[in-house]
């Protein structure tokens, strides 16, 4: 699994791909405490089965960290050992805060980051994080999301929606008060293939199953899927030369988050120029 190097970049600088998806990660299952004066941490703790990943992230940060592991009882096993990473650096926690990392309790206001970023490597540690890959127990596929943020659940709908085009509407659980967002079979394989690149930062479990995912295939007597609705060259030309997303959207009958994600493929490479005919 490549890696960057710790010095090779400039911390948290988001277009990186392993930093986005750090700070999506982060954004999730991260506590931000602020202390007295200049005093406080961030924390991040996992079940112990992935302290893997929280290697990685101390391989990541150029200040110090440290990584325990603890053991005791939960409401849903006799004993749980979990992982801990730790970090307290004052200005590596003022970087995360700018770019929208918030201190305290903070599962309805997180909200995407401040400024650009690669949009599926965030997304991929929000996945990884707070998300579920797999297979009901039909055997179909799925990825799904649960959140409090209005922010996380819109900008994830967006995105799937570009992706697969499977359009969500999102709601809150009465219940809960949180999102569920959901996808299934094939809309699940399209956002599993575009998040799970091979050779990404990720929970190798979930890596794994994002692949095993790609070789699903619809039972010859299950009802065909849902046709997507694909960019066509002409409203990519129409996207770029309007040079706005919100203007774009009304003139193509598209969300303007759509049409920012559009945007951004294009001008990154991630998706084809349209020529000039």
């Amino acid at each position: 699994m490549a890696e960057c190097e710790p010095n090779a970049h400039q911390f948290m600088d988001l277009m990186v791909p392993e930093y986005a998806y750090m700070f999506g990660f982060l954004q999730m299952d991260g506590h931000l405490r602020q202390g007295v004066g200049q005093k406080g941490s961030l924390t991040v703790e996992i079940s112990a089965r992935d302290i893997d990943i929280l290697r990685k992230f101390q391989k990541l940060t150029p200040y110090y960290s440290s990584i325990t592991e603890r053991t005791r009882s939960t409401n849903f096993a006799e004993t749980h050992t979990s992982a801990v990473w730790s970090l307290c650096s004052l200005e590596a926690r003022t970087t995360l805060n700018d770019l929208g990392l918030p201190y305290g309790r903070k599962s309805k206001t997180v909200s995407p980051p401040n400024g650009e970023f690669s949009h599926s490597d965030y997304l991929r540690g929000v996945i990884d994080a707070d998300g579920s890959v797999g297979f009901t127990r039909k055997g179909r596929p799925f990825v799904s999301l649960t959140t409090a943020s209005t922010a996380i659940a819109s900008h994830l709908r967006d995105y799937a929606t570009d992706v697969t085009g499977t359009e969500r509407v999102i709601k809150r659980n009465a219940r809960d008060d949180i999102y569920n967002l959901y996808y299934t079979m094939e809309a699940a394989q399209r956002l599993a293939a575009n998040l799970y690149h091979p050779g990404r930062l990720s929970l190798e479990r979930k890596h794994t199953t994002a692949d095993s995912i790609a070789a699903w295939a619809r039972p010859a007597d299950m009802r065909a899927a849902y046709t997507r609705r694909s960019w066509t060259p002409q409203e990519d030309r129409i996207l770029l030369e309007l040079n706005s997303p919100s203007a774009a959207a009304e003139e193509l009958g598209r969300t303007a988050q759509s049409c920012t994600l559009r945007m951004w493929r294009l001008r990154t490479g991630q998706a084809s120029m349209p020529s000039d005919q």
